[in-house]
């Protein structure tokens, strides 16, 4: 049987097919409309995200955690943000035209703080006058005046324990391979004492290992703060030794460059702690020494291959300096003794605190040649940021005779002064690695901060 359609009929059936084609192409161009409006409102937001992260991140490095301002002094604090202080709290004693209790303070105004005695205040930073933002600590110091050094100095620093540098194996006599202290012992501890005697030199410890007998000891160990007990066994080894298979030191020696005197006869450094160079923790100290040193040779440093300055330290008495009592992140600090003041040939200067730093001019006081002397530099940004303990300052050498001599900042250089507008505003303490003409410096406030 046939089926005859009509020329109208089939024109009827195309005409419903393409109207279902270009319904299904509809739903298609809007479903991938909704896709793409979907994508671009997540871009949006995460755009959004991303400039008010980037603009959180300005304004809080924008304002320091810790203000210092001096006593009896105008200050302008300008931090370049519409932003005003309300004073929540005061503490110390004296008297104040800020009284205790909640006063405003205009962030782009000049504030004056008058008062017989350090005092220090607690500020809650609103932006635009109404929004919370941080708390920042206003400590209010003297004026002080301090010597820029700028000459190199040989550095002794003895460990208070024996420091572990790192587990390592050995052979026994037995042909195996031991590692007694693996998992015992790590990087960065401090051994005090074995079985209950203490330890000072790496010798003793080293003999006190090898007399044990192959007898389980029990070290006293210094573990970021806290002191624990732990059992480790030697083990004999092929050349007939007791070990525990532990690399060790006792000390640390190095070149630098002082910084300042004040005063009293005291001295602060480098700008930056004394690290072990293996572990990269910041040693805990002992007792330490300062030893006159002469610059004997200088490697000039290149795009990604930092300099070096080379020292001749000889350890006598009549070539010590003082005595360092204190090694923190920002620097070593202690006394100095007659001879180390005769090499302060500098006049005393007047501090500078961070908000007063300007980008532009400045000069670093340093020994390359065997004379004292400024070199120019430019100080390309200042971040207050408190959390910048010694990177507050970007600094780069203009001076053209220091760069021909050095390449710009070299390892030695450390603790150069840092001199801006007659005034003593820090201290340089790193060389960036693919520039040595530039690098970083630490506010002289933080580094008397760490003196105290």
């Amino acid at each position: 049987m046939k089926f005859w359609v009509s020329e109208s009929e089939r024109v009827k059936k195309g005409a419903g097919e393409d109207m279902v084609v270009l319904l299904q192409d509809w739903k298609r161009k809007i479903r991938r409309y909704r896709i793409y409006r979907r994508c671009l409102c997540a871009a949006l937001t995460l755009s959004c995200m991303a400039l008010f992260g980037l603009c959180y991140y300005y304004v809080d490095s924008s304002i320091p955690s810790v203000l210092h301002i001096r006593a009896g002094q105008e200050e302008t604090l300008d931090l370049g943000i519409p932003a005003k202080g309300d004073i929540v709290s005061v503490s110390g004693q004296g008297e104040s035209n800020i009284p205790q209790g909640a006063v405003t303070i205009d962030l782009n105004q000049s504030v004056t703080v008058k008062t017989g005695g350090i005092q220090e205040y607690l500020m809650q930073v609103k932006l635009f006058g109404f929004l919370p933002f941080k708390q920042v600590g206003i400590q209010v110091i003297e004026a002080q005046e301090l010597i820029p050094v700028g000459v190199p100095i040989g550095i002794y620093v003895k460990t208070d324990g024996i420091l572990v540098v790192g587990a390592g194996e050995f052979v026994g006599e037995d042909g195996v391979n031991y590692s007694p202290c693996k998992y015992i012992l790590k990087s960065g501890d401090y051994i005090q004492k074995v079985n209950g005697e203490t330890v000072t030199e790496k010798d003793d410890f080293i003999k006190r290992i090898e007399d044990s007998g192959g007898k389980e000891v029990i070290l006293a160990v210094e573990r970021d703060g806290e002191v624990m007990e732990v059992k480790v066994k030697p083990v004999r080894s092929q050349s007939g030794d007791y070990k525990i298979g532990v690399w060790v030191r006792d000390n640390a020696q190095g070149v630098g460059t002082m910084t300042y005197i004040d005063s009293q006869g005291n001295f602060g450094a480098l700008g930056h702690g004394i690290n072990d160079v293996d572990t990269s923790t910041l040693m805990d100290m002992d007792d330490g020494t300062l030893y006159q040193t002469e610059i004997v040779s200088i490697r000039k440093g290149t795009n990604g291959n930092p300099g070096e300055m080379t020292g001749m330290i000889v350890y006598a008495d009549d070539r010590v300096l003082g005595d360092i009592t204190s090694n923190s992140k920002q620097g070593i600090f202690g006394n100095c003794n007659e001879r180390a003041l005769a090499l302060a040939s500098q006049e005393p200067l007047p501090i500078g605190l961070k908000q007063e730093i300007e980008e532009g001019y400045a000069q670093i006081l340093c020994t390359v040649d065997g004379t004292t002397r400024y070199y120019d530099i430019e100080i390309t940004a200042v971040h207050l940021d408190h959390d910048n303990i010694n990177r507050g300052i970007e600094l780069k050498v203009t001076d053209p005779e220091l760069i021909q001599i050095t390449g710009g900042i070299v390892q030695g250089m450390s603790g150069a002064p840092i001199i801006q507008n007659g005034k003593f505003i820090g201290a340089v303490t790193h060389v960036l690695v693919q520039d040595s003409t530039r690098g970083y410096g630490i506010f002289i406030e933080n580094m008397l901060e760490a003196a105290e």
